[in-house]
């Protein structure tokens, strides 16, 4: 079938959904689907099909969304319908506005569609200093008016599915896990020659408020042997100024770097320890892809992030907010090389409950019910 995935921000790939559509649109590829993106800049390449929008420009929206690796689409309406009717199925990965009118296009010609809740209005509030229940609750009802709208609804993980059966959203959400992709995998690489006699501490993530990498600086700060970590936050965003200072008195300044894949997974192999410290995480993708290479992971209890499920226990998870407790469990694998490399091995095993392939196959089907409730 020809699958249409509509999404505002496609091309920069330190969006974690971008990355996550990029992967999904290559396995049904594989799996013999057509696929086209629509979006505000897409790259078509080999048998991917893509219409760009263009990027919207509106003042302060643009240059706050551009700081987190996010960019709205222009809602050209020729350009989505055209491309909408031609699909069997339109799977849609935000609620904004163009995905707003492709689904009213949707509705008016019999398209099936679907969508996927990938965005907490926890991360959207943390980021512009509104988090609050009341404003939190706003936008959580403002997306249930476009998400109540889809027969069937793709969570990424149970607590995103409790978090929106909480608000009154009455679609059928399906818990499907955004998949591991099989490229990270334990392989052998030597440790940099500058980083040989340090235990390092990775993160992956935006550099933004509600990811708590501040936390982590804290927990470490903590540390007796705290000359022995290396910290390394692989990622950017608004926040590198802030933390840069708050870690001015560790004796080892934290790396911050943006990381391709290829290297991405290179570091993850030479690292020592993972940690998650994420106040609000939909499912927490660089997690799993860290432990899928046998790093073991320490994640935050927050009710609002997916990656206390990941937790095999209690060494593997930490109070929500709470540095003392983290530099504890910090200092618990530090000091048990055996146990480290143990539960790395499990943590491997593990990771094979969320393959990518698995995930892309559910998801079609989930489409194929879609289809069949249109032709009801």
């Amino acid at each position: 079938m020809l699958i249409t995935l509509v999404i505002d921000s496609y091309q920069d790939k330190s969006n974690g959904v971008a990355m996550t559509t990029e992967r999904f649109a290559n396995v049904f590829i594989e799996l013999g689907h057509e696929v086209q993106i629509i979006a505000g800049q897409v790259d078509s390449k080999g048998k991917l099909k893509g219409v760009s929008l263009g990027v919207s420009k509106v003042p302060v929206l643009y240059q706050v969304s551009k700081m987190q690796g996010f960019y709205f689409a222009k809602c050209k309406k020729k350009a989505i319908k055209e491309a909408i009717l031609k699909s069997d199925v339109v799977h849609f990965l935000f609620p904004f506005k163009i995905e707003r009118y492709g689904k009213k296009i949707c509705d008016k010609y019999h398209i099936p569609s679907t969508a996927a809740f990938h965005l907490l209005p926890e991360n959207i509030t943390s980021t512009i200093r509104l988090n609050t229940k009341v404003v939190n609750d706003l936008i959580y009802k403002k997306f249930r008016n476009f998400y109540n709208k889809f027969s069937y609804v793709h969570c990424p993980s149970q607590m995103t599915k409790k978090q929106l059966l909480s608000h009154g959203y009455t679609s059928n959400l399906e818990v499907i896990s955004n998949g591991i992709s099989p490229k990270f995998k334990k392989i052998k690489v030597e440790k940099p020659a500058e980083l040989k006699d340090k235990f390092v501490i990775l993160m992956i993530g935006r550099l933004s408020v509600e990811k708590r990498q501040d936390l982590i600086i804290e927990a470490v700060n903590k540390l007796p042997f705290k000359d022995k970590i290396q910290l390394i936050f692989a990622g950017k965003g608004p926040e590198e100024n802030r933390l840069s200072n708050l870690a001015k008195n560790l004796p080892n300044p934290p790396i911050f770097k943006f990381f391709n894949q290829d290297d991405l997974l290179n570091l993850i192999n030479t690292a020592d320890l993972y940690i998650h410290a994420s106040d609000a995480e939909i499912e927490g993708m660089s997690s799993m892809e860290a432990f899928a290479c046998g790093l073991v992971p320490i994640f935050s209890d927050s009710d609002l992030s997916a990656g206390s499920q990941f937790a095999l226990d209690e060494n593997n998870l930490f109070k929500n907010g709470d540095s003392t407790d983290l530099a504890n469990k910090i200092t618990y694998w530090y000091r048990n090389s055996e146990q480290r490399a143990k539960r790395g091995e499990e943590y491997i095993a593990f990771a094979k409950n969320y393959s990518l392939e698995t995930s892309v196959k559910a998801l079609v089907e989930v489409f194929k019910k879609a289809i069949a409730k249109e032709k009801e």
